[in-house]
C-alpha cells in the first residue's frame, strides 16, 4: 500500500525521525534511543516512511541504515514553496495594516 507523504510527515515522531537522519544514516536501534517507545514502534515509522520513499535502507554488514531521501524531501519543498510566497505576501500586508494602526494611534 503506497502512503501519502504529507501522512506521514504529519506524525511528530516520524518528523523527528527525518530530523534525526537528516544528520546521519542510524539504526532502528540507535533511532530507538532518541525516543521512549520501543524499537518495534520506530520500525512502523521507518516502514511508513519508506513506502513513502522519505527515506532509503542502505545494508552494511548485518546492520540496516536508514537515510533521508534529498530528492524526496526537495519535491516536499518545492510544493510547499508555492504556499511559501502567499503567506509572506500576506503577512506582509498584514505588517502594513498594523504599521499604519499603530502610527494612527500615535
Amino acid at each position: 500500500m503506497r502512503r501519502d507523504v504529507f501522512q506521514a510527515i504529519a506524525d511528530p515522531t516520524r518528523r523527528a525521525i527525518i530530523g534525526l537522519i537528516a544528520i546521519q544514516a542510524m539504526t532502528p536501534n540507535a533511532l530507538a534511543e532518541h525516543f521512549n517507545t520501543s524499537r518495534q514502534a520506530v520500525s512502523k515509522h521507518l516502514r511508513i516512511l519508506t513506502e513513502c520513499e522519505l527515506v532509503k535502507q542502505q545494508q552494511k554488514g548485518r546492520e540496516i541504515y536508514y537515510q533521508l531521501e534529498v530528492q524526496k524531501m526537495k519535491e516536499i519543498d518545492k510544493w510547499l514553496s508555492r504556499f511559501r510566497k502567499i503567506w509572506e505576501t500576506r503577512f506582509n500586508e498584514l505588517d502594513k495594516v498594523l504599521s499604519n494602526i499603530k502610527n494612527t494611534k500615535k
